[in-house]
């Protein structure tokens, strides 16, 4: 009898073990399901986001398809677009864009030093290095360095001795560091490593027609994308004046006569090296005449065609359908209806009384809806001598084929931000479909 009480209470004691390892195994289970559940979760929301964010992109895309190639201004719709960039919800996902024209920025495959010694922050040591970093010599400006220098350093690399490939590429110059290219306040930069999503958006700092601080960073003054069209703004090819005939000149850009013959006239003894070269201080001229004395009527016998320099609001008309060669495309062109004050005084870096024409440029295109429409704008509004503009001529544009696109993208559970993602494109819209010259996915930069 006590051997049966005694079975009886061992097979209880068996019974509650396996009830308490039944129990853990079900908390074990439980627990590991809650986590694949967790994890299933933040996988879903990170692919949610991923998609936000690239929906941001094609948002962007295509408004820029949209918008008038015409020229490029602060007030188009790439720049400041509530309804389309800002605050975009797509379920618990949500958007927002910042669209910046890199045609706005120097060039850093082309700018000069001068124009580099016009940014702020910037040395004489680091814009020699940036040159020689470019350069395809292998010998250093005064205070630069060359491939030497980069293969002696601890973790030693090669020097490029090309141009440069991405402006991140920066970094690898000597001298230049993230607080520079970036800035000292990253959220507020376009080159910022996390930029929150109030920070972000078409109305943000960097579209405002106002001006940068010295926090923002070089990255938001200079490129390595930006490039201009040999187009005429509906997209035909521009007229090259050095070659064109007489009744092109007349037909396709408008002329007279007389400024279409004075065009001809001028380049058979010098050829034009500027479109600037349309412009003279002389307002009219008249070659010399040949023939009969016999008559004094309207229609003298023998007297030369009459030829008229262009004035410069003439020059302004046919500013942007000229050329002076037929190349497809020229690097590095700025646009000066999107370019800050500091990249417009290294663009007059070499121009007497920079400051004030920067500062009229500005003022200028502020008080206009859709922007300068015409380079010319700039001897025929502004008054700025032939001297100066022919300096420049060449190198500015109203226009924009490069933009650079970031879209920020969060997705929330309740109150909580259970994924975020930044998404960074350079946008070359020349061609169709849009290509892309450089494309960045991730957290941080």
């Amino acid at each position: 009898m006590k051997m049966k009480q005694n079975k009886k209470g061992l097979v209880i004691i068996v019974v509650l073990w396996v009830v308490v390892l039944l129990t853990i195994i079900v908390a074990s289970v439980a627990r590991n399901g809650q986590l694949d559940t967790k994890l299933c979760t933040a996988s879903i929301d990170s692919v949610r986001c991923k998609w936000a964010a690239r929906a941001g992109i094609e948002t962007a895309q295509a408004v820029l398809n949209e918008d008038s190639k015409e020229s490029d201004s602060f007030t188009d719709l790439w720049s400041y677009n509530t309804s389309d960039f800002n605050n975009i919800r797509l379920g618990n996902s949500r958007f927002n864009v910042t669209v910046t024209d890199e045609s706005g920025k120097l060039n850093v495959n082309t700018v000069s030093r001068d124009q580099l010694l016009m940014l702020p922050n910037m040395t004489e040591q680091i814009a020699d290095a940036i040159i020689d970093w470019r350069d395809t010599d292998d010998e250093p400006n005064q205070s630069g360095v060359e491939s030497g220098y980069y293969q002696s350093l601890p973790f030693g690399y090669m020097i490029r001795n090309g141009p440069f490939r991405t402006i991140r590429e920066l970094l690898l110059v000597k001298g230049i560091n993230e607080e520079l290219l970036y800035g000292y306040n990253p959220d507020k930069s376009w080159g910022g490593r996390v930029a929150s999503s109030e920070s972000m958006g078409s109305v943000g700092v960097l579209n405002e027609n106002t001006e940068y601080t010295l926090d923002d960073g070089w990255i938001n003054y200079l490129t390595c994308y930006s490039f201009d069209s040999n187009l005429a703004p509906d997209g035909s090819a521009r007229v090259n004046v050095n070659t064109a005939s007489q009744s092109t000149l007349i037909d396709s850009l408008g002329l007279s006569q007389q400024n279409a013959a004075w065009i001809i006239q001028t380049r058979r003894t010098k050829r034009f090296t500027s479109v600037a070269d349309l412009l003279t201080t002389t307002t009219t001229s008249q070659t010399g005449q040949t023939g009969t004395t016999a008559g004094q009527g309207a229609s003298q016998a023998g007297q030369s065609a009459q030829t008229t320099p262009l004035d410069a609001a003439t020059f302004a008309n046919i500013a942007e359908k000229i050329s002076i060669n037929d190349v497809n495309r020229v690097v590095g062109k700025i646009n000066i209806n999107t370019a800050p004050r500091y990249v417009l005084l290294g663009l007059l870096a070499d121009v007497n009384n920079a400051e004030q024409y920067a500062d009229n440029i500005i003022s200028y295109r502020d008080n206009l809806p859709d922007g300068i429409k015409s380079i010319g704008e700039l001897v025929s509004v502004l008054s700025m001598d032939t001297a100066s503009f022919k300096q420049i001529a060449d190198v500015i544009t109203v226009r924009s084929y490069v933009f650079g696109v970031r879209s920020f993208a969060t997705t929330e559970r309740g109150n909580l931000t259970t994924a975020q993602l930044q998404t960074e494109e350079v946008i070359d819209r020349s061609s169709r479909p849009n290509r892309i010259l450089y494309r960045y996915q991730g957290q941080t930069n």
